[in-house]
């Protein structure tokens, strides 16, 4: 049996510890993950904890049930949303059906009609996570998805295999619209090593791809249809400045499918174009960002163009696939790995019949190619910032075993440089948004999406990377911050809390000496009454 969470939010917490004893939550198949005394902190924990269902109190300091509720609906629609109140209330409620409001519940709360509204609600949630687990549904599903045609010539776009004076003919021919103006290709990954039990890899892979056909085909005006083992979408944008928001989108649903059918999923989001023509390099770059999830990790959007710092590899060798193979052993790996993809690689141009001439081109070529890619990726290396002809003389003349010896020996030290300017990148990318909250913590309007916007980046790469280098969400940084300077103007000046409260970014006076009492544990002007009695 399904057990379903439950946030409970009310500003008066005798009715939440009523609420919490009068219910067998266990019994009716819920928990209670935690309650929440106004709507700010509500909306924090929904953020954090994604409940299956918000039961709300309207009438809240900082924020009303009305104002969370419609927060919820827009940013996490599967979750259900209950309001109780008072009866001066309850006709005010009532008109606000646009928020799908599974019940309105009068107070006092009766223990026996909440009850009823739990078990009909269960009863609720267990239909609509069934239908998304049936296995008899999925297998016909995936049987019936994406009509032929289409779906070739989307394997053909992807392959770059569509001329230019073919593209309307086809596309009117299989009634495709695609008008963009700008485009982006997604690659979705199903881990099939770490799958609910009793599920079928393949129906697995095929209800992914159903939920990311309802959770982001519509708003993205998305084609969708399974290619190689993976799941595709192309995705349709107005314009570039759109990518951030695509990638948080992406990065939601990526959540969204462990939690409701308990796939590890990851989205490799490319590079954004301009033709449909160029989507073939969109699905490249797509690839190549599903494959950074060994350094960014899984269950996760990773969008290629976000990744610091921003790595290029273009050979264009004879050998292509497997120098391709080795760039990014280089770029993913450690050392033992990155040994064994170099002698892969010199056993790959190597056979006895070959010509000393074609031996000679085939070492010049991959050393043109290590220069460039180090040229490419910003990378000085001593080793192949010297003299071109004399470097090429020197590796001429070395033997396969000395040769694979000074090619380890330079892959690894690229390795390492990469890993540097990695480490440096990020590190620089937190310290902007330092800089940024000091010279505007003063603004109300400072948040997530503000910073963001300001680097140019997705929420969720932002909030991976800040938290991953300080130890805390940007949020919490920002609070901090402004809890600190706040403190201080208390102890050096004799201002009035909500001037103090202004100052340092925060209007509403009340919600001020409420943040400012959750992080020192008393109210401003007892701070300031406590410092000055202990210096007398």
């Amino acid at each position: 049996m399904d057990t379903y969470t439950v946030l409970l939010v009310d500003d008066e917490e005798e009715v939440i510890q009523v609420i919490m004893r009068k219910i067998n939550w266990e019994g009716l198949g819920f928990s209670v993950i935690g309650y929440a005394n106004n709507g700010v902190k509500a909306l924090e924990m929904v953020e954090e904890f994604q409940p299956d269902v918000v039961m709300t109190d309207i009438k809240m300091p900082y924020m009303d049930g009305m104002e969370l509720a419609g927060h919820i609906k827009a940013d996490y629609p599967a979750t259900k949303l209950l309001l109780f109140t008072g009866f001066d209330e309850f006709e005010y409620a009532k008109e606000a059906v646009h928020l799908e409001v599974e019940e309105y519940i009068l107070k006092p709360v009766n223990s026996v009609e909440l009850t009823n509204v739990f078990t009909q609600l269960k009863i609720k949630l267990d239909q609509e996570i069934g239908e998304k687990r049936n296995a008899e549904s999925l297998k016909k599903y995936y049987m019936d998805s994406l009509p032929l045609l289409q779906a070739n010539f989307y394997a053909t776009l992807l392959e770059g295999r569509i001329r230019e004076e073919e593209l309307d003919r086809y596309l009117s021919d299989y009634q495709i619209s695609l008008s963009g103006p700008f485009f982006c290709c997604l690659v979705i990954h199903t881990s099939s090593s770490q799958i609910p039990e009793d599920m079928n890899p393949l129906l697995l892979a095929a209800s992914v791809e159903k939920q990311a056909k309802e959770y982001l085909g519509e708003k993205w005006r998305a084609r969708c249809f399974s290619y190689l083992g993976k799941t595709i979408l192309i995705a349709q944008l107005s314009g570039e400045n759109e990518m951030s928001e695509l990638t948080d989108d992406s990065d939601r649903f990526c959540r969204y499918a462990h939690r409701i059918i308990g796939a590890n999923v990851t989205v490799g989001i490319g590079q954004v174009c301009g033709s449909i023509l160029e989507l073939s390099q969109s699905y490249s770059s797509a690839r190549e960002a599903i494959s950074y999830r060994v350094l960014y990790g899984t269950s996760r959007a990773i969008n290629i163009q976000e990744i610091a710092p921003h790595e290029r590899n273009n050979p264009g060798s004879s050998h292509e696939g497997e120098l391709s193979h080795l760039f990014k052993t280089i770029r993913l790996n450690e050392p033992p790995e990155i040994a064994q993809a170099v002698h892969e690689y010199l056993g790959s141009i190597s056979f006895k019949e070959k010509s000393l001439l074609q031996h000679h081109l085939d070492v010049m070529e991959l050393l043109s190619e290590f220069c460039r890619f180090a040229a490419n990726n910003d990378i000085v290396l001593g080793e192949l910032s010297k003299d071109m002809g004399k470097l090429y003389g020197r590796v001429l003349d070395m033997g396969p075993d000395t040769l694979e010896k000074w090619l380890v020996n330079i892959s690894v030290s690229l390795h390492e440089k990469l890993l540097n300017a990695r480490t440096k990148s990020t590190k620089s990318f937190v310290e902007k948004a330092k800089d940024y909250v000091h010279n505007n913590y003063v603004n109300e309007e400072l948040s997530l999406d503000r910073i963001c916007e300001v680097l140019g980046v997705s929420n969720s790469y932002f909030s991976t990377i800040f938290k991953k280098e300080t130890g805390k969400s940007f949020i919490g940084y920002l609070t901090d911050y402004r809890m600190d300077r706040a403190s201080r103007l208390l102890l050096e000046t004799n201002e009035k809390s909500y001037i103090i409260g202004k100052k340092v970014g925060y209007t509403d006076p009340n919600y001020f000496s409420y943040v400012f009492k959750r992080r020192f544990g008393v109210s401003p002007s007892k701070y300031r009454t406590e410092y000055r009695e202990s210096e007398k």
